[in-house]
């Protein structure tokens, strides 16, 4: 397990711990011995879908760049995802339900315009309104007055688009009443979508998308699609998580092989994952030695069954593909050990997992898939999707096979150019077959598993699944204000999915990375992504 190794942070010598520790800035004057703090690092990123907006980015590609442009009221500590204000000076409630949001003073753009409280109140509002197509617009849907700037018929047309329950206070001070009690709020706030924009984005969207300006640590340079994203240090940045480089360069990579090499002959810099080949035989271990980096992810791999294509819409023939998955050997071989087989939708690490919620039907089982699939009456060929990239073709085929092997069906891995050319894919609910799905947390909650990816209608349901029981029980979990007595109601609604298998459970990464011989200082996140407050550049 990734836990039992010493991670190389903490393995520096005590002298450049302490230097690293008094840096208050990014500048030069925070240079130490062996540090270049005007230097440039360059980390592993696959083609954004979309424009660099807060409120349209929900996918790994984009968050890279999104994640360092935009700061929002509170962070998360990489290690686990507990919370602390970042921008909030304090958010406060009595019942869970309205929230009075203070934020702190001083904080700019990087045009220079002050970030006020009507930012946050006037992106949200951007995000959430539905002709706006905003891809993270139902994170607002706790939101008082949501359903008359987003309502629940596609084609209708909202009835404002401003929400109710976002009130301006003052330049620093804003209200949020949501719909009920709703103990996930605070954590979701940290979560992009919930950043704010400026001023200049709402006279003109379009001339924004292509020079992005936020708040955060960097600031927009440049992009170059299917080649790179370029960032600079913001040096007016007020928040703890300033960076200590000068240049941040996510380099767009078609092949995780092709990047890893790169890392290993110092051409890129830190990559969040290793492809399965590199970790065959820990071959991993012998390239980067102490610059390997593991963290504990809070992440799942499921197989998505898109309810549109009729032939998933079939109970018996998605547990027979579930049973006939063996789980333990590819994770074993294909994946050299550096994944973990699952037994539900929620990973354990987050608070309120239970184990076995899927039952049998994440269990090997050739025999009793083979009965569930003579049962289910499909006949033809399966197909399973996803972008070949980045080191998902590699255990795609090995599920692919073992399906075939236990059931006698044909069934065959078709690979997309990219993710963002799979993400079109799967957004534009274009899919004919299974299809890859990866989560991360957004935020570490069980309700961000559940939500998102499975109540009818959210921004990640790519399956299009829908069963109102199983919204209604989330409905309860949210509007329950004690977080304890939430947590038990989300557990219900995602024990209701095992006689529903919405996607199949596979697997969930162990967390491990590399950083190249550029770097003196690297870290990885829950979430499996670059924590670039901790980078350092060896002068």
């Amino acid at each position: 397990m990734s836990g039992s190794r010493s991670v190389p942070w903490l393995a520096l010598p005590v002298a450049l711990v302490m230097a690293l520790t008094a840096c208050g800035g990014g500048g030069a004057k925070d240079s130490a011995a062996g540090e270049n703090p005007d230097g440039k690092v360059s980390i592993y990123g696959t083609e954004p879908k979309a424009a660099l907006l807060p409120g349209n980015t929900t996918e790994a590609g984009g968050s890279k760049a999104v994640d360092g442009l935009y700061s929002r009221l509170v962070a998360f500590k990489p290690e686990d995802g507990s919370t602390s204000n970042l921008m909030a000076e304090s958010i406060t409630s009595a019942d869970a339900k309205v929230y009075d949001i203070k934020i702190k003073s001083g904080w700019k753009f990087h045009d220079g315009t002050e970030v006020k409280a009507k930012n946050f109140v006037d992106a949200w509002n951007y995000a959430a309104y539905s002709p706006n197509a905003q891809q993270a617009g139902s994170f607002f849907a706790q939101i008082q007055g949501y359903d008359d700037v987003h309502p629940a018929d596609e084609a209708a047309k909202p009835a404002t688009d401003k929400m109710s329950g976002l009130e301006v206070v003052g330049d620093h001070e804003f209200k949020v009443t949501l719909k009920g009690a709703f103990s996930v709020f605070t954590s979701q706030l940290g979560y992009h979508p919930f950043s704010p924009l400026p001023d200049v984005f709402f006279t003109d969207p379009k001339a924004f998308e292509a020079k992005p300006i936020g708040n955060g640590p960097l600031k927009f340079v440049s992009r170059t699609p299917n080649a790179s994203i370029e960032l600079e240090r913001f040096d007016d940045y007020q928040g703890e998580d300033k960076v200590h480089f000068k240049t941040l360069d996510i380099k767009i990579y078609s092949s995780q092989e092709t990047a890893y090499q790169d890392l290993v002959a110092g051409k890129l810099d830190f990559m969040e994952a290793l492809p399965p080949s590199a970790k065959i035989g820990d071959k991993h271990l012998t390239d980067l030695g102490d610059r390997v980096l593991n963290a504990n992810l809070l992440g799942i791999s499921t197989i998505g069954l898109p309810y549109y294509v009729p032939e998933f819409n079939n109970v018996d023939l998605r547990k027979a593909i579930s049973l006939a998955i063996n789980r333990e050997q590819i994770t074993k071989t294909v994946l050299a050990n550096s994944y973990a087989p699952v037994d539900g939708w929620v990973p354990a690490g987050i608070e309120g997992y239970e184990p076995g919620v899927c039952g049998e039907f994440c269990k090997y089982d050739p025999a009793k898939a083979k009965e569930y699939f003579t049962k289910s009456g499909f006949t033809g060929k399966l197909t399973l999707q996803s972008n070949a990239d980045g080191g998902r073709k590699e255990p795609l085929e090995a599920a692919c096979n073992s399906i075939k092997q236990a059931l006698g069906v044909e069934c065959e891995f078709v690979g997309a150019t990219n993710f963002g050319a799979f993400r079109q894919i799967v957004d534009g609910h274009q899919l004919t077959g299974m299809a890859r799905s990866d989560w991360s947390a957004d935020y570490p909650s069980i309700e961000n598993f559940l939500t998102p990816q499975y109540r009818t209608g959210s921004s990640s349901n790519d399956t299009a699944y829908s069963n109102p029981a199983f919204d209604a029980l989330l409905t309860k979990a949210d509007s329950t204000a004690d977080k304890n007595a939430a947590i038990k109601e989300y557990q219900e609604a995602h024990k209701l999915m095992a006689k529903d298998i919405p996607s199949i459970p596979v697997w969930s990464e162990k967390g491990i990375g590399g950083y190249s011989k550029n770097l003196a200082a690297a870290k990885l996140t829950f979430s499996r992504d670059a924590d670039l407050a901790s980078f350092r550049v060896k002068g």
